[in-house]
Formats: structure tokens, sequence, C-alpha cells
């Protein structure tokens, strides 16, 4: 039974290192709706475990030898669409983390996370949402411009969302109809790969912060 079906959710855990590898294996034993049905060591073999188990959500790192994860993210989107991909990192980089969201990785933790929250966060991504550390969504702003890719009507949208404004209120704001405002939000959620609200407006005032004039140094 699939995790679609309300079964239990099957994990192929990704990671170079042994110790972490048989540690998030052993955190992931411990919960009753999860199972670990396969592992890997790079991104070659991981793209042949999710080909041959069809598990509901891959747990990859992004940096290892002989396979690199953002590869392997690509090929998992391509060959098992199905299975959706919860990138675990220790690494900081914006330019890392954007490619890995456009190779088709849908959730994103810090390996500092606790198994509590990487439980929920693979609950989360197997039923088709986003989870994201609010550390790695800042990351991924910082190296995007989130704005570009928006209508000029969903700037305007965004720009109140960012104040707190709910959607009646920005419907009321830009009298447009509450229906609208939500086809609005829906189009800027998806532009930006996110699930909810508060990733969202995390991303368009990090943007904002990007785009403000610097003070120049004191003399």
């Amino acid at each position: 039974m699939s995790a679609a079906s309300g079964g239990t959710i099957r994990v192929v855990v990704v990671d170079d290192h042994d110790l972490l590898r048989e540690g998030v294996t052993a955190c992931l034993d411990g919960y009753d709706d999860i199972e670990v049905v396969g592992t890997a060591h790079n991104g070659v073999v991981a793209v042949d475990r999710v080909v041959e188990m069809h598990p509901d959500v891959v747990v990859m790192d992004l940096i290892m030898p002989g396979g690199g994860g953002v590869e392997a993210i690509a090929e998992i989107a391509r060959r098992a669409p199905d299975t959706r991909v919860l990138a675990l990192t220790s690494f900081t980089d914006g330019a890392l983390l954007r490619s890995a969201l456009e190779a088709g990785a849908t959730s994103f933790q810090l390996k500092s996370v606790t198994g509590d929250d990487l439980a929920a966060s693979i609950r989360f991504t197997a039923a088709g949402q986003s989870a994201m550390d609010s550390s790695v969504t800042r990351l991924i702003a910082s190296d995007h411009d989130v704005l570009r890719d928006l209508t000029d009507r969903e700037r305007e949208v965004a720009d109140l969302l960012a104040t707190g404004l709910s959607n009646a209120e920005i419907a009321e704001r830009l009298y447009l109809s509450i229906y609208t405002v939500k086809n609005h939000v829906s189009n800027i959620l998806m532009k930006f790969n996110v699930q909810s609200r508060t990733e969202l407006v995390a991303m368009i005032l990090n943007a904002r912060y990007q785009d403000r004039p610097k003070l120049p140094p004191r003399p």
C-alpha cells in the first residue's frame, strides 16, 4: 500500500557517509508510518534503487563522490516522476540549493534537523506538499530574483501579501474579486514552488531586502 492511499511511506535514504545514512535509517525506523526500503551511497546507485523499488520519497544528500545529488534528482524526476525528493544537506550554498529545486526536489532540510521534524517533512513530501527549512528558503531566495517571473498584477498581489494583508483585503485594495486574488496567489505559490504563504512572504521580503540600496561605509 502506498502513502497516497494512507499506507506506510516507503523511503530510500541516500548519503555517501555510512554513519549518517545508517543513522537516518535507524531514526526513521522508529516511526510506524515510515519504512526505509533501500539505501544508496551515491546518486547513480540511488537512481537504480528508485527505479527498482518505487519509493514514495527519497531523502537525498546533494554532494557525493561518484554521482552527485542534483544529477540524481533530475534523473529520478525523469524516470520515476511519482517519487518525490527531500534534499537533506549541510551546505549553505544558495546556487546548489536552487539547482536541486530546479532539478525536481520538492522539500529541503538541513542535516541538523531533528528526527521528528525529518519525519514530518517526509510526510508532507509524500503528500505532495513542500517542506522547507526557513534558512534554506532564505538561501534559495537570495540566489534568485524571485520576483522576475511574475506578471505586473502578480507583483502587486505579492507586494500586498508581504505586508500581511488577507486575500479579502488585497481584493478590496486592488478592486478585484476574492476569487481572482485566490487565483493570483495560487499562481505565485506555484511559480515559487512553495506550499505556504509563510514561505512565500519570506522569499518576497528577502528579495526586497536584496534590492535595497546599501548604505555607504562610514568614513
